[in-house]
């Protein structure tokens, strides 16, 4: 019955169509839609009506389909070819696909650490200072505001005015990748080597597309300069090992020579540095110093200073009043520190500040109030490294108290 009901289908549906070969490939889908559906719903009561039914819905879509293939491939045909442009890593693309010019540019990096970097929202906001509950806002905002955008979601061609709208937002995700890796926000390891090591060769592809690009290549060589350290930054059991304290002859020459010779090339030009570079140039600094009282703390201060113009990170304030109190002194680093809002601000919660604090506390012989900030920043960080590394820290404080422990 299911073959003469599908003849029956095939000629009325001919008849009214005219179309055989549509018509012919319609009923055999409609067949085997009947093949899957009456056994488990029943025969309908007129199953060549249902064919009949069945295979002209299929008739209409794939009519449909043809239609708009036809339109697309008629549109392409009209538009000029593409320019050439160089081969891109699919991470890359995806990475740039992500920095979607429908969302602020605060709302596309954190999506695209999601999606590129895999990293989790607490590990995102704490790159941003932000509560974990905000960054979750701002990611799921982020989602809602793609699917409602008119925009076509898709990668841009490189080099094109589109493409190069989003690197800014691109290069901060790579920053921040690296950043994760270089020093993890939580967890048993104080490195994670699989993000740094797809933040810099992700950056080593976008600097060969762009080999001119002076802020592509100065996050290139920062990375470079700041994981040559990588091998003396951890003792034998995982503990870190503060900048002072590294053996220097454990570091990476060959990056050094890498990243500081594309920072020099970046200068070449004479135009005016962007926080990439200057970041760049701080750790080339750290790196050309044989011995840690060998740096030259004057050049780091001024290089923050200018920093602090071009990005405003409070970050970066917290960076110089270390540097500051190299050259002038804890007395004059805490003070500038004393203006950070600390506790409304982006800083406030944040383990670095106590840290630094305690730090410079100690510098100036204040041991008693170094040990307090030095046990806060040790219960406010999520780093198992950086916990054990600052309790130590504290301990050796209230050993220079001379009190009896607690």
């Amino acid at each position: 019955m299911r073959r003469s009901g599908g003849r029956g289908a095939l000629g009325a549906l001919t008849r009214r169509l005219g179309d055989f070969d549509g018509c012919e490939d319609a009923v055999q889908e409609a067949l085997i839609a009947a093949a899957r559906h009456w056994p488990e719903h029943g025969v309908p009561e007129h199953p060549r009506g249902w064919l009949l039914q069945t295979a002209t819905r299929r008739h209409t879509d794939r009519a449909r389909s043809d239609a708009a293939r036809q339109r697309r491939e008629e549109r392409v045909a009209r538009e000029p070819a593409p320019p050439e442009a160089p081969a891109t890593d699919d991470t890359l693309a995806l990475l740039f696909m992500c920095c979607h010019p429908a969302l602020t540019p605060a709302s596309a990096i954190a999506l695209t650490l999601r999606a590129v970097g895999g990293l989790t929202t607490a590990q995102i906001a704490a790159a941003y200072l932000v509560p974990e509950a905000t960054m979750a806002q701002r990611v799921s905002r982020a989602k809602q505001r793609l699917r409602a955008s008119a925009t076509v979601f898709e990668v841009p061609v490189p080099g094109t005015p589109d493409w190069l709208a989003r690197l800014r937002a691109v290069l901060h995700v790579l920053y921040l990748l690296f950043s994760e890796g270089y020093t993890a926000s939580g967890g048993p390891a104080l490195h994670r080597p699989d993000l740094s090591g797809e933040a810099v060769r992700l950056t080593r592809e976008l600097h060969r597309i762009l080999p001119t690009e002076g802020e592509v290549t100065g996050l290139l060589a920062l990375m470079l300069l700041t994981e040559a350290r990588r091998p003396a930054r951890t003792g034998p059991h995982g503990e870190l090992v503060p900048l002072s304290e590294q053996d220097r002859t454990r570091w990476d020459r060959r990056l050094i020579h890498e990243g500081a010779g594309l920072l020099i090339g970046t200068f070449a030009h004479g135009e005016r540095p962007g926080e990439y570079r200057l970041l760049a140039a701080v750790a080339a600094v750290h790196d050309g110093a044989a011995r840690a009282e060998d740096t030259d703390w004057p050049q780091i201060h001024g290089l923050y200073e200018l920093l602090e113009h071009v990005s405003g990170s409070p970050l970066v304030t917290l960076n110089r009043a270390v540097a500051l109190a190299m050259v002038d002194g804890p007395v004059a680093a805490l003070a500038l520190l004393d203006r950070l809002d600390t506790d409304r601000g982006p800083l406030a919660g944040h383990h670095r500040v106590p840290a630094v604090r305690a730090h410079l506390l100690e510098m100036a012989g204040d041991h008693a109030s170094a040990l307090s900030h030095y046990r806060l920043a040790a219960a406010l960080t999520t780093s198992t490294p950086e916990q054990r590394y600052l309790t130590a820290r504290a301990a050796e404080a209230h050993r220079r108290t001379g009190t009896v422990p607690d």
